[in-house]
């Protein structure tokens, strides 16, 4: 079993940057990593994919904005936004899966809010 906690959550201003970490219990180098964003009223949105190679893949509305990586010396993965928008507010959570196994594992959640 993996547990995540994410944190560097926080407040920013339109056009600035902020990043996200999540960090895992146990190793992550066997788990491709997601990270979702979930905004009131909104469904939960898949922002950006780690592959277990460290391939990397965007949601089109976060494309050239942001980017995922991973370090799994450190058992954490980073979610690095930059040229915020205040669409961008919303609760960032982590998930871990494995690929071909049903099992997966969520974190908390960090609360990002860009607002003037």
């Amino acid at each position: 079993q993996v547990q995540l906690v994410e944190s560097g959550g926080g407040l920013v201003q339109p056009g600035g940057s902020l990043r996200v970490s999540c960090l895992a219990s146990g190793s992550i180098a066997s788990y491709v990593m997601d990270w979702y964003r979930q905004a009131p009223g909104k469904q939960r949105e898949l922002v950006a994919t780690i592959t277990v190679g460290g391939d990397p893949a965007y949601a089109d509305s976060v494309k050239e904005r942001f980017t995922i990586s991973r370090d799994n010396a450190k058992n954490t993965v980073y979610l690095q936004m930059s040229s915020l928008k205040p669409e961008d507010t919303a609760v960032y959570s982590c998930k871990a899966r494995r690929v071909g196994q049903t099992t997966y594992y969520w974190g908390q959640g960090t609360q990002v809010t860009v607002s003037p």
